[in-house]
């Protein structure tokens, strides 16, 4: 019997694809890239960032995590972690750019009924809530407090490529019928490949269809595969699309906002100041501070384990043992 030709999605036809007024790009170079050294950024890297972000046109820059003093303690973590007002507005003061700002807030790991202050005492214009699968119910609750607070919302579902498909499709209808804003695609362990992102874009498309809600991508570098998974779910109709400065992000990092801008080819957008910042602060960091692919992070991506492991390896005397850390992690 002869197979039906499957006609092309009609948002795969054409360079606009690019232009969709829709598409939102969200720099997390503080948040994410706090990972590395616990958030201890110094004021003048955060204003670098924040500035080449208003500069390169860039929607939301993700300023850093809402996390839980009790159980983040700011002797070790940086002020980056908590993300109280007045670090933010010592970089920002009352952010009179088109930029928005947003935070992160961990299920679990966030006093959010007391530590995310309603928006018109806040400079912040977006709450994102993280969770796992199981953090459903409680990163419901999260949204509901930060919408009624008047912030917009995404809910970043992480470690997709974990999650058994009736389990997400379960947690998609639940937040579908949320007030969230944007409901993300989390390749957390940089396990997907390029057909499983246009797969669960898709399905998470389909699960908001009809409700005014985005899709969004939050892609890691173990394959080297951020950047293109995100491109692939932009034109699947992703419209929220997450990157970080020279790709700076725990363990292999995440989608390169330079090639991200470079690629998007929208005027709104300015690459200079993009290349500029990574010139002048992210490569002279690269000597003391390491981030981006390495053979390890391939390893744990293709198994499909969280980067704990490789990022264990890389902090040892033995970072370069790729051999042992492979046979470890295959033979366990």
């Amino acid at each position: 019997m002869p197979q039906t030709k499957q006609p092309k999605p009609k948002d795969s036809k054409g360079s606009w694809v690019t232009y969709r007024p829709e598409i939102k790009v969200l720099d997390c170079t503080v948040r994410d890239g706090g990972l590395i050294n616990n958030h201890n950024f110094e004021d003048s890297f955060v204003k670098a960032v924040y500035k080449a972000c208003v500069a390169a046109g860039i929607d939301y820059m993700e300023i850093g995590y809402k996390g839980a003093k009790r159980l983040y303690s700011p002797a070790e973590h940086g002020c980056w972690k908590h993300c109280e007002e007045e670090d933010v507005r010592r970089i920002v003061g009352d952010n009179s750019t088109e930029l928005k700002l947003s935070a992160m807030a961990d299920a679990d790991r966030c006093d959010y009924h007391t530590d995310i202050l309603p928006k018109e005492k806040s400079v912040l214009d977006m709450i994102r809530v993280a969770c796992y699968i199981n953090q459903i119910p409680i990163a419901v609750d999260m949204v509901k407090d930060a919408h009624d607070k008047g912030y917009e919302t995404c809910c970043n579902i992480m470690a997709a490529s974990t999650v058994h498909e009736k389990d997400l499709m379960d947690a998609l209808e639940v937040l579908a019928a949320s007030p969230v804003g944007t409901i993300y695609v989390v390749d957390s362990f940089g396990a997907f490949y390029c057909e499983e992102i246009r797969d669960l874009t898709r399905k998470f498309l389909k699960a908001v269809e009809g409700t005014g809600k985005n899709v969004g991508i939050h892609a890691h570098n173990n394959q080297q595969l951020a950047y293109s998974n995100t491109i692939e779910a932009l034109i699947c109709g992703a419209n929220m699309l997450d990157a970080t400065i020279n790709g700076m992000g725990r363990g292999a990092g995440n989608c390169p906002l330079e090639l991200l801008v470079g690629f998007l080819k929208n005027p709104k957008f300015k690459l200079r100041p993009i290349l500029e910042c990574i010139q002048k602060v992210f490569l002279p960091m690269q000597a003391h501070m390491e981030w981006g692919y390495q053979l390890a992070y391939m390893v744990t991506g293709q198994l499909n384990q969280h980067p704990r492991y490789a990022i264990k390896v890389r902090e040892s005397e033995n970072k370069d043992d790729i051999l042992a850390f492979f046979d470890q992690m295959t033979n366990d």
